[in-house]
């Protein structure tokens, strides 16, 4: 088995849920003005970054975790955690947006600049996106455009400490940016394409970008 070719999970109770909403379109909301702190549709929660997964928990340690990279890249590498720490790391706090309507203000997180990451692994000429992939066999889309933030990081730490497993540690990737589900947890594998190609939500009714500001919940 290869590293971008983990099976994903047989669907659960919530992967049903939540395909239906996308048929349904559930929870679009009338388009704000202007661009606020608080997205249309959502409502503000106090209790830290809800729990959502596809059914498993990978039961990772450190020395555990590896993350790799290929596809359109003229430098391949693979990570393990002790390579992680050696890189720059950064500290920034965020507001999280989910597409289940609940945002999260003020989280802090610590972990590696992706831009940092792109510099190491040098895409070539003609890519676009990126396939991010985890290890319980989750995958979601990106284009190289919108990992190449500031903002965008792989990061190991929430709020001071280390990641918990529930919310995608040791390792998750975050894109505060877009709705939650674009920052894949559990984050195992990243493959640079030179098209754009729909992850697991994607190919059940979920928008291929996710912007909350523009509720690109669902595709057309």
């Amino acid at each position: 088995m290869t590293d971008d070719d983990t099976a994903p999970p047989p669907p659960t109770k919530l992967t049903a849920t939540k395909t239906d909403w996308a048929s349904s379109r559930r929870g679009i909301a009338a388009a704000a003005p202007e661009r606020q702190r608080l997205p249309p549709g959502q409502h503000l929660t106090s209790s830290g970054l809800p729990i959502l997964d596809l059914g498993t928990q990978p039961n990772l340690v450190p020395a555990d975790w590896a993350l790799s990279c290929g596809g359109l890249v003229d430098a391949p590498l693979r990570w393990s955690w002790a390579d992680l720490l050696k890189q720059p790391q950064i500290t920034l706090t965020a507001d999280i947006h989910c597409v289940t309507s609940w945002s999260s203000y003020d989280n802090t997180f610590t972990g590696v600049p992706f831009r940092h990451f792109l510099r190491q692994i040098h895409p070539r000429a003609g890519a676009t996106h990126a396939m991010l992939r985890s290890f319980d066999g989750y995958s979601t889309n990106l284009p190289l455009s919108d990992l190449d933030r500031d903002d965008v990081l792989i990061c190991h730490q929430w709020n001071g400490k280390p990641l918990p497993r529930e919310n995608g540690g040791p390792v998750r990737l975050l894109v505060p940016h877009l709705y939650f589900w674009k920052s894949a947890k559990w984050l195992r594998h990243i493959t640079v394409m030179d098209r754009d190609q729909p992850g697991y939500w994607e190919a059940r009714g979920y928008h291929m970008r996710g912007d909350p500001w523009r509720q690109e919940r669902y595709g057309d």
